[in-house]
């Protein structure tokens, strides 16, 4: 009888144990609406693994570039319960009334490449005003004067300054002209800027550069300017450093240059400061930035296999 009951015991308490240690596994979901983005997936992809290796359960939810949609799930997440929100890049501002509930529930938001609003933890980004000084630097001592197309995604708050630079330093510069700017759609933003090329090549025939806020659509225009054969005439930049845009690169297409982020250190990033916050930590830096650098053909081939 006596052994029955040790026995007994011994698996409630183990039992209890296992409970318990389910009870503390934290869950964390992710809400974007960019996750068909090449850089969006890889930088959630890094923050998945980084995060399940802490023994977090994670929930990755995409609405395709609806914000309606992204909010509508914010709402099911809130009324579901999870113990942290990442914002997978996007604008918080089109979700400000679901993140001011969020804190009201205790649930702390943090933002992966996104921009940063009250009520948020912290934004782990790239320092997006230095991705395009560096860019836009590189594509005007390139071509040196002449008539530029610029490709941006305003809707992206990290875009969007990237955006705020370009135009600063292209009004500056009195020899530079910008004929044509294209707000690119998203998702499908290599085929949407391949198609607006092809237009801008027909009504602007003597373009010498094109600055685009992001690889994607320097892909697609660069596709176009190789199709109407002025690939040896006009010069590209991105910013992100895929590896569709290196291989471009190194092959000598019209992608001249690109400004790399480090995607997998923003998850890993993420990752460290939503484990200070479980940990009953204060957050001090609101705003982290990830290292970046440019790559042209000179340094190109150190970034591929």
């Amino acid at each position: 009888m006596k052994k029955v009951l040790s026995i007994v015991l011994i698996l409630l308490f183990v039992g209890g144990i296992g409970t318990a240690g389910l009870a503390e596994q934290k869950s964390v979901t992710v809400l974007t609406p960019y996750l068909q983005s090449v850089t969006t997936n890889e930088m959630i992809q890094a923050f998945r693994g980084y995060a399940e290796a802490e023994g977090w359960r994670v929930t990755v939810i995409d609405t395709r570039g609806d914000f309606n949609e992204l909010a509508n799930r914010w709402e099911d997440v809130l009324a579901q319960g999870t113990d942290a929100i990442v914002m997978g890049m996007g604008d918080p501002n089109q979700v400000r009334s679901q993140i001011e509930k969020a804190v009201s529930q205790g649930i702390p938001v943090f933002g992966g490449d996104a921009g940063l609003i009250d009520g948020m933890q912290v934004n782990v980004t790239s320092n997006n005003y230095v991705l395009a000084a560096q860019n836009v630097s590189y594509l005007l001592n390139r071509i040196g004067s002449g008539k530029v197309v610029k490709f941006y995604h305003s809707a992206h708050p990290g875009v969007y300054q990237r955006e705020v630079i370009f135009d600063a330093i292209a009004a500056s510069r009195p020899d530079i002209e910008v004929v044509a700017e294209h707000f690119v759609q998203v998702p499908g933003p290599i085929e949407d800027a391949m198609n607006a090329m092809q237009s801008i090549l027909l009504a602007n025939p003597d373009i010498v550069g094109v600055w685009a806020a992001w690889d994607e659509p320097a892909i697609g225009a660069t596709l176009a300017i190789q199709q109407a054969g002025r690939a040896d005439d006009i010069v590209v930049v991105g910013i992100d450093g895929n590896s569709q845009a290196l291989e471009m690169l190194r092959e000598g297409s019209p992608i001249k240059a690109t400004v790399r982020q480090d995607f997998e250190a923003m998850g890993r990033i993420l990752v460290e400061h939503i484990r200070m916050v479980f940990a009953g930590e204060q957050i001090e830096d609101r705003i982290v930035f990830a290292p970046s650098i440019l790559i042209t053909e000179t340094n190109v081939h150190d970034f591929l296999d």
